[in-house]
């Protein structure tokens, strides 16, 4: 759906990690190779990731936030009303970005088609090269004994071996 970008997240032992790739792509041509795709919300307790367009995806951040104040930090309830909101609204519903949001117990993929979707093995992934970051993190989950923050690494390093859209420089939070 959104190309341009990887954005990884992982739950495992009581801890979340979500990482992004910096390159930022218009067409066939590299504008940036820094940009800053993760961040920590709701006082540092709730990482979020996008890929699409950023003035949607801060919008819909904001909102997000807003929907933790409400819920008392519950991100799936949080989650399902953004999505409720975002497939309904006549001005959201027009935002263009798909959401990764973590914390210690869940993640989480976030659409404007009204879809919140919690991935198995606490695996999150989105952007032209989410398959190939998803596939490099599960084989890691499986068959080592890294930590998530390593296994974020890890798998971003390999996406960026093959997508062409994803670069090596990396901003990976945790908490």
């Amino acid at each position: 759906m959104f190309s341009s970008t990887t954005v990884l997240g992982i739950v495992k032992d009581g801890n979340a990690v979500i990482g992004a790739d910096g390159q930022v792509t218009l067409g066939e041509t590299i504008l940036k190779h820094k940009a800053r795709k993760v961040m920590k919300i709701y006082n540092g307790k709730v990482l979020v990731g996008f890929a699409g367009a950023v003035a949607d995806a801060y919008t819909l951040f904001e909102n997000l936030e807003k929907n933790l104040k409400e819920y008392k930090g519950d991100i799936m309830r949080a989650s399902v009303e953004l999505a409720r909101k975002w497939r309904t609204d006549k001005f959201l519903r027009r935002l263009e970005a798909l959401l990764a949001v973590l914390n210690k117990e869940k993640a989480l993929i976030i659409s404007g088609n009204g879809e919140v979707v919690e991935p198995e093995f606490g695996i999150v992934a989105i952007g032209s090269g989410a398959p190939y970051a998803r596939s490099a993190a599960l084989a890691l989950l499986r068959h080592t004994n890294l930590d998530a923050r390593k296994i974020v690494e890890e798998s971003l390093k390999i996406a960026s071996e093959i997508c062409i859209y994803t670069n090596n420089q990396f901003l990976i939070l945790e908490l």
